[in-house]
């Protein structure tokens, strides 16, 4: 077991979510699902056998999703970061993890159940923490007007080319 779990809260769309993630990624598997017990049903207002939780992995990360009813929202504060290899991959997980959710900017996005994601080109940490702050701060600028990154607009402004 891995000691640090992301624990994700949904309403009742853990199933629908995870479903999703695990759909989008090469290396992802779902590793564990659990039903309510007739005691923790009764407290929590739903049936015995009702989906409690479903554990998933995404590329090697271990998280959890729980059916925990409507108390509790996603905000912007917490993220999950995905590095893209290549453009076709940021267009690919945006055009998915957008659909029905909102898309932010600088490469955040939150999706239909109200996760927010950053989908990032690997190559941006590089590049904004160049030491020669004019390339990062073009580079910068560049990022701030975009909603999906563009990693062929992000090198052009790291280039110095118009």
């Amino acid at each position: 077991m891995q000691k640090i779990v992301t624990f994700l809260w949904f309403n009742d769309q853990a199933k629908e979510a995870v479903d999703l993630y695990v759909s989008l990624f090469e290396s992802a598997k779902i590793t564990n699902t659990s039903y309510l017990t007739e005691s923790v049903a009764k407290v929590a207002g739903k049936q015995p056998g009702d989906l409690s939780t479903i554990d998933f992995e995404l590329n090697g990360q271990n998280f959890t999703a729980l059916n925990g009813g409507p108390m509790f929202a996603f905000s912007e504060a917490i993220s999950i970061l995905v590095t893209c290899r290549t453009q076709e991959e940021i267009d690919r997980l945006w055009e998915a993890l957008s659909g029905g959710g909102e898309e932010i900017s600088c490469g955040w996005l939150k999706d239909r159940f109200g996760v927010t994601w950053q989908i990032v080109p690997e190559i941006l940490d590089i590049m904004m923490r160049d030491p020669d702050t004019d390339k990062a701060d073009r580079v910068g600028a560049a990022m701030l007007g975009m909603g999906k990154l563009n990693i062929s607009a992000l090198e052009k402004a790291y280039n110095g080319a118009e």
